[in-house]
């Protein structure tokens, strides 16, 4: 029987679960914004508390390791890593993308669909991967910067249901494809990455603590200080 802690924060979700044998059976999640570094500690507590399960029984920590938000990654996997230290666990890595598309998949009845689940990043641009409904990547994780002309080839010939926070972007300029199906209130979630964290647990897919880093995609470009009489 195993015992994995996943967290996710790789958008505004602070989501943390306790998962037994891939199975949910305790979860918390925040929608608000910038809440992450003061929720996620005490939702780790919560899970474990609510489930009768003391830290020190947990066989992995499983973190959402991006792409998305360079502070809220930030924040999961030192969170994830800290853990796996003091209590002498192994780490466990999950796509966010694939992740998503996990619960995506879960949306749709028709077997032919493809999955294309999406983040928010700057301007028109997304964070993007298209998955078939058993989680082979056929497009892999990139930036894609949003136009009509977007997943073109792919809508010739498949349905594809676009979903997380990064699809209203795409349904501005792709909504004349008939093949394009949307879903806007779809974000990513503990819940849909426990089964993924079983199975790498199961083969022994572990990171390397000391030098895991989160999957930024792009590198972090600090804004512009806001405070007058600072450039």
């Amino acid at each position: 029987m195993a015992f994995i802690l996943n967290i996710e924060t790789a958008t505004r979700v602070c989501s943390v679960a306790l998962a037994i044998d891939g199975v949910v059976t305790s979860i918390r999640e925040s929608h608000v914004a910038n809440s992450h570094s003061e929720l996620i500690t005490l939702f780790a507590e919560e899970v474990m508390n609510e489930a009768g399960i003391p830290f020190s029984r947990l066989d992995a920590i499983s973190v959402s390791m991006g792409p998305g938000s360079y502070t809220g990654l930030r924040i999961g996997v030192s969170t994830a890593k800290g853990l796996c230290y003091s209590l002498d666990k192994p780490l466990i890595a999950i796509s966010t993308l694939k992740a998503m598309a996990a619960g995506m998949a879960g949306l749709v009845e028709d077997d032919q669909f493809l999955l294309c689940p999406m983040i928010d990043a700057r301007r028109m641009e997304v964070y993007a991967a298209v998955y078939d409904l058993q989680l082979r990547e056929l497009r892999p994780t990139e930036a894609v910067i949003v136009d009509d002309q977007s997943f073109g080839e792919l809508l010739e010939s498949h349905n594809i249901l676009f979903a997380g926070d990064g699809a209203p972007k795409c349904k501005e300029v792709l909504s004349h494809q008939q093949h394009a199906v949307f879903h806007d209130e779809f974000h990513p979630s503990t819940r849909y990455m426990a089964t993924l964290s079983e199975q790498k647990f199961r083969q022994n897919v572990f990171e390397d603590v000391a030098y895991f880093e989160p999957f930024y995609l792009k590198d972090f470009v600090a804004g512009i200080p806001k405070v007058k009489g600072l450039r």
